[in-house]
């Protein structure tokens, strides 16, 4: 066995049966590790995305990057089916296309979808995937997780086109994403966030044609829903 695997493996181990956080000082005793050894594993690990700090917390907790890949090798259905009650409400109340996505490795995956009543409307986009820089909610993803961002940037950058960096970090200080036809001509989209115990895990996305969603009807749309996603988890 390789030591600095094996290392890093019993790091991840001590942290998910701590509940999913923990501080240097209990990781160190609990894998025998000397304190600076562990630290340095740490850092590694949170340079890569596996574990994470969060402001005022000394602890480490389980990063994006693993709870993506929890996700993918877990049950997706649960997860579509606790939030359908939100994307059905979304739907009742905007009767535009909306959808729900999560971050699949270096793509976005089209959970669930409910399009919209009206004749001219979106197309749902359910169990499909998308380049992570080709649409709003994958932009969504890259402004808040950071590691996947910094993965987007170091081993996709060809397929990452001009202004995208700007974008991102107009999305993270607004909180939400919004499309006014970058994707498709005559598409326009919102996406927001949904966090699950502080972490996002997946978004709530809505798109329609242009001539109907102005730039005041969008941000309409958006608080409708950010207050429904709070209905399901924390989206401070």
């Amino acid at each position: 066995m390789i030591q600095s695997v094996t290392r890093a493996l019993e790091v991840l181990d001590t942290i998910a049966h701590a509940g999913g956080a923990a501080s240097l000082g209990e990781i160190a005793a609990r894998t025998g590790l000397k304190t600076t050894t562990a630290h340095n594993i740490l850092r590694t690990l949170q340079d890569t995305g596996y574990i994470r700090r969060r402001p005022g917390d000394m602890r480490y907790h389980l990063g994006d990057r693993i709870l993506n890949l929890a996700r993918v090798v877990g049950d997706d259905d649960a997860l579509r089916r606790r939030l359908r009650p939100v994307l059905e409400e979304m739907a009742a109340r905007t009767f535009e296309t909306v959808f729900l996505a999560v971050p699949s490795g270096d793509e976005v995956y089209f959970l669930d979808a409910i399009e919209s009543p009206r004749t001219l409307r979106a197309s749902s986009q359910r169990g499909e995937r998308l380049p992570m820089a080709g649409s709003a909610i994958g932009l969504l993803f890259l402004a808040f997780l950071p590691a996947l961002r910094r993965r987007m940037f170091e081993v996709h950058a060809h397929r990452i086109g001009p202004g995208i960096e700007a974008e991102i970090e107009v999305i993270a200080a607004r909180g939400l994403a919004l499309d006014r036809e970058n994707w498709l001509p005559g598409l326009s989209c919102v996406a927001v966030p949904w966090r699950d115990d502080g972490e996002i895990r997946a978004g709530f996305g809505l798109a329609g044609p242009s001539s109907r969603l102005t730039a005041t009807r969008l941000g309409e749309t958006a608080q409708i829903m950010r207050e429904l996603a709070a209905v399901a988890g924390d989206t401070a």
